[in-house]
């Protein structure tokens, strides 16, 4: 699957985005899919997973409550609702797509995930 994310900028604190994540072809539904970030100097960082029918999310500690991801298989796209954006926020943001994972799952760790979006940065002014 390829995968196309989108809806970065630059925002004030406290502010919002949406980040979009485009798949191609119909197999979509088959991915598990998760939302990653790199600061600069910082490892990538699981931000958000969701499983493959849209049943169980999960999110990182420092998100939870500020961010929500969603998904329409029918359209192939997964979404990243971003609110009280954060200094902290500010990174280079990923989809990835996980062809292994259980019906109910979505893994944190980078190397679970087979396929990855091009990355969209997202920065956020004090």
């Amino acid at each position: 699957v390829q995968l196309q994310a989108s809806g970065g900028g630059l925002v004030q604190a406290g502010g919002s985005l949406r980040l979009s994540c485009a798949g191609s072809g119909r197999t979509f539904s088959r991915y598990a899919m998760g939302w990653f970030r790199q600061a600069p100097g910082k490892e990538r960082e699981f931000v958000a997973g969701i499983s493959r029918g849209g049943g169980s999310t999960y999110y990182a500690d420092s998100v939870k409550g500020r961010f929500t991801i969603s998904r329409d298989n029918a359209e192939a796209t997964v979404y990243l609702q971003m609110n009280s954006l954060k200094p902290e926020d500010t990174a280079l943001y990923y989809c990835a797509a996980d062809s292994d994972a259980g019906y109910l799952s979505a893994y944190s760790r980078p190397y679970d995930y087979d396929y990855w979006g091009q990355g969209t940065q997202v920065t956020v002014s004090s």
